[in-house]
């Protein structure tokens, strides 16, 4: 890594988040989709460390931030519970913090700028799922539960292979990894390749349904405070995706910001990515961060 990186674990009701600390300047947290981890955002956070303290973690349940109930595994992912985790980051790191969040992490950034308005300076949600506010979200509902469906019968592997085939995505684009077998990755690649395909099943059984169907409190969002901007990938014009970012950006009265590439094009076009980010943001008004400290 470019960017000195500090690997910390902070203590949460029911669980222990391991998350990376780099940079200097005001707090920006990066919010993980899916099965992701913090991993998938080495890159983006290295060049992001060049004006921030870039925080990323694995949320709960993924990868290294463990539960301290094996109870707690077996329960539905609770949005309301991921962004309290979220807002103890922040206040740990420095308060308040920019925010970024991706697909699945995006509505857990939705649901932390509307539960903890005051630990947030900006967000911007990138291709969130938003399919509730959809005119009519049946057939992304209907989408949803065939996916549950084929990973109840199926396992794994075949459920998704549904999921990549419905969104435009190939298996190495959604684990973040690169373009070549495993056993011709840098380590470090190989390494979070592993990781997050590990944690499928858990975000098949119990947290891609509660992520995809939670709506985001757009009243609270809509009262300007915090900022919020609604991002959706170049590349992802025509899938689903592009279609829920658009009902919230509509919902919200905003114009959705074009990003580089598509549903991961923080890895795939970085550089450009970065740029974005920081403009969106408004990293030329930083707040100075104030926190105890990782």
């Amino acid at each position: 890594m470019n960017a000195m990186t500090r690997s910390c674990l902070l203590d949460v009701p029911a669980a222990r988040l391991y998350h990376e600390v780099r940079g200097a300047g005001p707090t920006l947290l990066i919010i993980p989709g899916g099965p992701q981890d913090a991993g998938v955002f080495t890159e983006l956070a290295e060049r992001m460390a060049e004006r921030y303290t870039v925080v990323t973690y694995d949320p709960r349940g993924n990868s290294r931030s463990s539960f301290t109930s094996p109870a707690d595994a077996a329960m539905p992912l609770d949005i309301g519970q991921q962004a309290d985790d979220a807002a103890a980051l922040i206040e740990t790191i420095g308060a308040p913090a920019c925010v970024f969040g991706t697909s699945g992490g995006a509505q857990i950034g939705l649901n932390l700028a509307a539960r903890h308005p005051r630990l947030v300076e900006a967000l911007v949600a990138h291709e969130p799922p938003c399919m509730m506010l959809l005119d009519d979200p049946a057939p992304m509902l209907a989408a949803d539960d065939a996916l549950y469906e084929t990973y109840r019968r199926e396992g794994v592997g075949p459920a998704m292979a549904q999921f990549f085939a419905s969104n435009g995505l190939d298996d190495d684009q959604a684990q973040g990894g690169d373009a070549a077998p495993m056993g011709e990755m840098p380590p470090q690649a190989a390494e979070t390749f592993a990781r997050v395909s590990g944690n499928f099943e858990y975000w098949l059984a119990h947290g891609n349904l509660p992520l995809s169907r939670f709506t985001p409190d757009v009243t609270r969002l809509h009262a300007g405070k915090p900022r919020v901007a609604v991002a959706i990938g170049a590349q992802s014009l025509g899938q689903p995706i592009h279609a829920m970012g658009l009902a919230l950006a509509r919902r919200l009265g905003l114009e959705p910001l074009t990003f580089p590439g598509d549903h991961m094009g923080f890895t795939s076009h970085t550089t450009e990515f970065a740029a974005a980010l920081g403009s969106a943001l408004g990293t030329d008004r930083p707040t100075t961060p104030v926190g105890r400290g990782s």
